[in-house]
């Protein structure tokens, strides 16, 4: 009961610290053992740790189309016509720059560090990191126009949209259900037509409430969070062990470098010019979504988190930070338009070709826009991939090669990435809030 009771009281960012911490620790003396025992002692301990790691994930993203749907209604709904389109308008050009401009850092980045394979990359692929690629491969040319095909996805059928965890189409349902109430709301009170008045009240009174209790769920989901961090790091390290960094060191010091220069950095600079405001307490009070996003690879499973932090600790209102995190999970990938390029730079080096302005001009646009259909789900940029090495004229097995590099490093350098999405997102929206006046400073 002791234990329990400590349990509870100790601050969650200090359990999930002491779990990241633990996990790395313990992961790396099972991949140890694993060398020592053999390869059925790691197996065995990786598929007991994985069910715990699993579990977490899965109960983050069992409340996130629920709290989607519930803050954008309720957001879209709250704001006048007017203070909605604005907000738009400004998460949107954020989005939209902070991507731009991650691509562009991300190639000066990859071409300063010149990433090369020390070793041959047929010496680090077994067979099925090629099987993967070449199944990868295969659906990414059956993909026919990747920019009208997220464009038809955004509007379907929304029971279906949610029953299948589609993104984007459960957002703009939302926003347009939100604003129809809104308008309803509006012309009732012109006619003064009481009836429609409080049947539309009541129906989003509704939505407030399912958000309220909603929220309670993420309080008993986060009491589980310590003990999800550790399963998850622990199986990441279990499993890759220190290969990771010791065969892909110069691509992942990369992309790391970049991305830790981005959070740190650039961001906190762009906070300082907009707000005028020393940005770090601001990216102290953000570190428990990044560590969530870093630990569990899913900008998705991360949003109960940062809306729980939005929320309670920068003060934004509900009716901002539901829309803006709802939307940077799925279309706000800066640590996507930092990785890719640097796999970029790296075929041109492997395959020996010299990549023209022209070309690195077309790939960075072509990495921010292929970056809105990543989606929040571990792993998604790799898919970009194909898109990105398409203009510089390779072979289908040189691009196989290419992926199978990048699908073999992507556990490490996947969290690394995650976390600098939901930095930006958390960020963003800290900044349009200050910008809007939708900070509850009285709080």
């Amino acid at each position: 009961m002791k234990l329990f009771s400590w349990y509870f009281r100790v601050p969650l960012i200090y359990l999930n610290l002491g779990a990241f911490v633990l996990g790395c620790a313990g992961g790396l003396l099972l991949y140890w053992l694993g060398g020592q025992l053999g390869g059925n002692f790691l197996n065995t301990a990786t598929s007991i740790l994985a069910p715990f790691g699993n579990i977490l994930v899965s109960m983050l993203k069992m409340i996130v189309m629920p709290i989607i749907v519930c803050t954008i209604i309720s957001g879209a709904a709250t704001l006048p016509l007017k203070q909605f389109g604005k907000m738009g308008l400004f998460v949107c050009g954020w989005y939209f720059f902070t991507s731009l401009f991650a691509a562009v850092f991300g190639t000066v980045v990859a071409m300063f560090f010149n990433p090369a394979l020390s070793v041959a990359p047929e010496k680090l692929l077994d067979e099925s990191l090629r099987g993967q690629a070449s199944a990868m491969a295969a659906r990414s040319s059956a993909g026919g126009n990747a920019f009208l095909d997220i464009l038809y996805s955004l509007f379907c059928n929304p029971f279906e949209a949610l029953a299948q965890g589609k993104f984007l189409p459960v957002i703009v349902f939302s926003i347009l259900f939100g604003l129809a109430a809104r308008v309803m709301l509006d012309t009732a009170a012109e006619k003064k037509d009481l009836v429609s008045q409080h049947k539309i009240e009541g129906m989003l009174g509704l939505f407030d409430a399912f958000q309220t209790t909603i929220f309670k769920i993420v309080d008993w989901v986060l009491k589980y969070f310590p003990i999800g961090v550790f399963a998850l790091t622990a199986f990441c390290f279990a499993k890759f062990g220190v290969a990771l960094f010791q065969s892909y060191l110069q691509v992942a010091g990369c992309v790391i470098c970049g991305v830790l220069l981005m959070i740190l950095v650039c961001y906190p600079l762009a906070m300082w010019i907009i707000c005028r405001e020393n940005p770090y307490p601001v990216l102290w009070k953000l570190r428990e979504p990044i560590l969530t996003a870093f630990v569990t690879r899913s900008s998705a499973a991360t949003l109960p988190v940062s809306l729980k932090t939005a929320n309670e600790k920068l003060k934004v209102r509900r009716e901002l930070s539901g829309f803006t995190l709802s939307l940077g999970s799925t279309i706000n990938m800066d640590g996507a338009c930092i990785h890719l390029p640097v796999f970029a730079v790296l075929a041109a080096n492997l395959f020996g070709f010299d990549m023209t302005p022209g070309q690195t001009m077309m790939m960075v646009l072509g990495v921010v826009f292929a970056s809105i259909g990543a989606g929040g789900i571990p792993g998604g940029s790799v898919f970009l991939l194909f898109l990105v090495l398409s203009g510089f004229n390779l072979t289908q097995e040189q691009t196989s090669i290419i992926v199978a590099l990048a699908l073999g490093i992507n556990p490490l350098l996947d969290m690394f990435e995650t976390a600098c999405n939901v930095a930006g997102d958390n960020i963003g929206t800290y900044v349009a809030g200050k910008k809007l006046g939708m900070i509850e400073l009285d709080k």
